[in-house]
């Protein structure tokens, strides 16, 4: 997002991108660097997509980003062992010299998604540089932290949007990348290509730098890592190494993101129980029809206001038409329409809080899943409640973070995301 029009109170530094020394896999020690790539940490699905992750590689970036062990503390000191045998045997090495990345996305559905890959400085709200649009729960904040801390290391950039207009020096740095042969290039199971180039000309990194001093960017992943990096920043004296925390930076005139939703799977709420507790203040209605015509049947219904699809008893159940004076009561009215009306925000104050008494940050009753199919399939397999939701436009996103206005936690999933495991940071290097 632009920001010439603002006052230098506003944004007072803009985007700082610095180069680094990325850590990368020595191809020649693991079987293919598809095979070592993950998600990000909370896209993969557990335990099934953790399995089949550690299955791919002994060296998958996973036993990183989710090491497996007893205790929060044993799993962090897994890690960190892992991550120093790993440098010690040479399986990740260390670039020569400190660049930015240029990272590549492409599909053969036709998304193209280029951006840089480097560290940027740490800001807060206040400051109005780095914009988050969800609020993050601080059990997830305190776990990533600690991880952080043993490893030393930013182990997946997280990623950011602005908006670039399509022109000037981080573009053409980008453009000019993409004509070098690539540092690394392989193919994932999602179908995705991915391709990273270097730059490191001291000319385009002062001009990439130059460049984007003069906007700030849109949180569109990586909430609760954003916040620990600001947690660690704090913890840290400045200068540090720590003021700084690995990114992905995209900008969305050029490449616009896809966003879809994120979804709930509710432990110990039978879809019956769940069913009954809203019939008295939603319209419900049963669908007998695959996944696909299910989530066309929920696009219909958003487009008239707020609707959810429950699933778990092998059939599909769309809500909509909620009792307006139920809304009245539960919706905070502080808040400026397009929040109040939000599908996130309904379920979450109208649903869970106040219909089925359900902790949104209790991971033994609430989990948040990406995969839209894997949600319902669990919710089957554990005999709970996979609720469905229909994307919010990136627009409305975007408008709420500009008033400062977080919507509720998991509201959104833009992507493409970066895969995990093509370059990561040693904040001792």
């Amino acid at each position: 997002m632009n920001t010439a029009g603002h006052s230098q109170a506003t944004a007072p530094r803009g985007l700082e991108l610095t180069p680094f020394r990325g850590l990368r896999y020595d191809p020649d020690r693991v079987g293919s660097l598809a095979a070592v790539t993950s998600p990000p940490y909370d896209v993969v699905v557990r335990p099934d997509g953790l399995h089949q992750l550690q299955d791919a590689d002994p060296y998958n970036i996973v036993r990183l980003i989710l090491p497996q062990a007893t205790t929060a503390g044993e799993r962090n000191e897994q890690a960190a062992d892992t991550l120093r045998r790993w440098l010690a045997e040479g399986v990740l090495t260390a670039d020569p010299e400190p660049a930015l990345y240029v990272y590549e996305q492409r599909h053969a559905d036709g998304m193209l998604q280029r951006g840089l890959i480097g560290t940027l400085r740490v800001s807060g709200p206040s400051e109005g540089v780095v914009l988050p649009h969800e609020d993050v729960m601080p059990h997830i904040v305190a776990d990533r932290a600690a991880l952080m801390r043993a490893t030393c290391a930013n182990l997946e950039p997280l990623l950011l949007t602005y908006r670039g207009a399509g022109a000037g020096a981080a573009a053409r740095v980008v453009d000019e990348a993409t004509t070098r042969p690539p540092l690394l290039s392989t193919t994932t199971l999602d179908g995705y290509a991915h391709r990273l180039w270097s730059v490191t000309d001291p000319d385009d990194l002062a001009a990439v730098r130059s460049d984007l001093a003069r906007h700030q960017a849109l949180i569109a992943d990586g909430h609760h890592r954003w916040a620990t990096y600001r947690r660690l920043r704090a913890e840290h004296p400045s200068p540090s190494p720590w003021d700084h925390g690995l990114v992905l930076l995209v900008d969305t005139a050029r490449y616009p993101l896809r966003v879809r939703a994120i979804h709930r799977l509710l432990h110990g709420l039978p879809v019956a129980d769940a069913l009954t507790a809203v019939r008295d203040h939603f319209r419900v209605r049963r669908l007998d029809v695959p996944l696909a015509e299910a989530l066309d049947a929920l696009a219909d219904a958003a487009c008239a206001g707020n609707a959810f699809l429950l699933a778990g008893d092998g059939a599909f159940h769309l809500l909509d038409r909620p009792d307006p004076a139920l809304l009245a009561r539960t919706v905070p009215a502080d808040r400026p329409a397009a929040w109040r009306t939000l599908d996130a925000t309904v379920l979450h104050a109208t649903l869970l809080d106040h219909l089925w008494h359900v902790p949104e940050d209790d991971p033994a009753r609430i989990a948040y899943i990406h995969d839209t199919a894997a949600t319902v399939d669990k919710a089957e397999r554990d005999g709970g409640t996979a609720v469905l939701l229909h994307p919010v436009r990136e627009e409305v996103v975007r408008d709420l973070a500009r008033q400062g206005v977080t919507m509720p936690r998991k509201s959104t999933s833009f992507g493409p995301k970066p895969a995990s495991g093509l370059v990561l940071r040693a904040l001792d290097l």
